[in-house]
C-alpha cells in the first residue's frame, strides 16, 4: 500500500524519526550517567540518591498533562530511564570498586541463589570463587571446586557464603564452621530454627557466623530494590557493620530482626503467602471447570491472583515443602487461616453486613503501611 493511500504511513515515518532522536538523547544521557558513575566510584559516593530521583519523578509528573498521558505513565517512563542510568553508573565503577573488594567463596555457587550472589558480589567489586558438586564433570579451573574439602584454605576469603538447599544447610554450615575460617560465614536459608545450634557453636569457636535471608528469588534484577533480612544472633549493630561491606549496592535494603523472631515473621511473610497461592490452585482443581473457560471469562482480580499463584506453583516443590515443614510457627499460621475462613463463612451465611465490613476494614489495616 502506498503512502498516498495509507494515511498512517506518514505519521509512522514521523514517529520513527522522533524515536531515533529519542534514542540519541538516551545514549547521551547514559554517557553522562557513565561519567557520573566514574566520579562517584572514585570518591566512594553512593550511586543512588533518593532526593535526586524524587525530583526527577516530580518533574516528570508535572509534564504529564502537557504530553497527554497520565502521571503514572510519565513517572514509569522516567523510572525506567533512571534505572538504566543507575545500571550504567554502577557498571562503569566496577574496576574502581574491585580495588576495595574482597575475595568470597560461595558454597553452592552453581545453584540458583548461589549464581545470583556470584553476579551480585562481582558487581560490588568482590572476587568470587565457587564450590559446588555440579562442577565435578567440568575441567579444573582456578577458583572452581567440586567439593568444599577441596578448598585448601578458607582463611584467604573475606567471607564464605553458604547457598545450598534448605535441607542441606545445617550440615554444610557445620563443615564450614569446623574449619574456623577467619572471615565471615554467611548462610542464606529461608528458615533459621534448624541452624540455631550450629550458629551458637560457631560463635563459641570465635567464628563470625551470620544468618542472612534475601527476600527474593534467583530471577531478581540487580537494579531494583533488594531487601535482605538479617536475623541477628548477637549485637545487631555489630552484625550490620560486618555485613554492610559485603552487600554494598545502590538498591540494598538491610533489615535487622532478632534471630528468635525471624521464623515467626517468615511464617506470615512466606508461609502464609505461599499457602494462600497453593490453596488457590488446589481449590480450583476441585471446581471441575475447564482452565480454558476460566481464563476466557476471567476477571481482573482472578488474572492477578492466577499470575501470582502460578509464580509460586512454578517453584521447586521440595523447597516450598521445607519452608512450610521446617518453620516451627506454621501451626499458628494454619490456625489463623482456618479461623479467618470460618469467620468469613459465618458472616456470609448470616448476611451480616456490619461484621463483614468490619472484617474487611481490619484486613485492610493489616495490609496498609503506616
Amino acid at each position: 500500500m502506498s503512502s498516498t493511500s495509507d494515511p498512517l504511513s506518514g505519521l509512522r515515518d514521523s514517529i520513527a524519526e522522533v524515536d531515533r532522536a529519542l534514542l540519541e538523547l538516551l545514549r547521551r544521557r547514559m554517557d553522562l550517567a557513565a561519567e557520573v558513575g566514574r566520579v562517584k566510584a572514585a570518591s566512594n559516593i553512593p550511586v543512588v540518591v533518593r532526593d535526586v530521583e524524587d525530583r526527577v519523578l516530580t518533574r516528570a509528573r508535572q509534564h504529564a498533562e502537557s504530553c497527554g498521558v497520565s502521571e503514572e505513565v510519565m513517572a514509569g517512563v522516567f523510572q525506567a530511564i533512571m534505572s538504566g542510568s543507575v545500571e550504567r553508573q554502577y557498571r562503569v565503577g566496577i574496576a574502581l570498586r574491585e580495588q576495595r573488594g574482597g575475595r568470597v567463596l560461595i558454597v553452592g555457587g552453581a545453584g540458583g541463589m548461589g549464581n545470583w550472589f556470584r553476579g551480585f558480589l562481582e558487581l560490588a567489586g568482590h572476587s568470587v570463587d565457587v564450590a559446588d558438586p555440579s562442577l565435578t564433570s567440568l575441567p579444573a579451573s582456578a577458583g572452581r571446586f567440586s567439593r568444599l574439602e577441596d578448598v585448601p584454605d578458607l582463611n584467604v576469603y573475606r567471607a564464605v557464603l553458604v547457598a545450598v538447599p534448605l535441607s542441606r544447610t545445617p550440615r554444610v554450615l557445620e563443615e564450614v564452621v569446623a574449619r574456623s575460617p577467619h572471615g565471615l560465614v554467611v548462610e542464606i536459608a529461608s528458615i533459621k530454627d534448624p541452624l540455631a545450634g550450629v550458629i551458637a557453636r560457631a560463635r563459641e569457636r570465635g567464628v563470625k557466623a551470620h544468618a542472612l535471608h534475601p527476600m527474593f528469588g534467583p530471577g531478581k534484577s540487580f537494579y531494583e530494590p533488594l531487601t535482605f533480612v538479617l536475623a541477628a544472633y548477637g549485637d545487631p549493630a555489630a552484625e550490620r557493620h560486618d555485613l554492610s561491606p559485603l552487600l554494598s549496592h545502590p538498591y540494598t535494603r538491610l533489615v535487622v530482626v532478632p534471630f528468635s523472631h525471624h521464623d515467626r515473621l517468615m511464617g506470615w511473610l512466606l508461609g502464609l503467602a505461599h499457602l494462600t497461592n497453593m490453596l488457590f490452585g488446589a481449590a480450583l482443581t476441585r471446581s471441575g471447570i475447564d482452565p480454558d473457560e476460566l481464563h476466557a471469562c476471567a476477571s481482573t482480580t482472578f488474572k492477578r491472583q492466577a499470575t501470582t499463584a502460578l509464580s509460586v506453583l512454578a517453584e521447586d516443590p521440595d523447597l516450598y515443602l521445607d519452608i512450610q515443614h521446617l518453620n516451627p510457627h506454621r501451626h499458628e499460621v494454619y490456625a489463623a487461616m482456618r479461623e479467618a475462613l470460618e469467620q468469613l463463612e459465618r458472616l456470609v451465611e448470616g448476611r451480616q453486613r456490619e461484621g463483614f465490613r468490619d472484617t474487611l476494614a481490619a484486613a485492610r489495616r493489616a495490609l496498609t503501611e503506616e
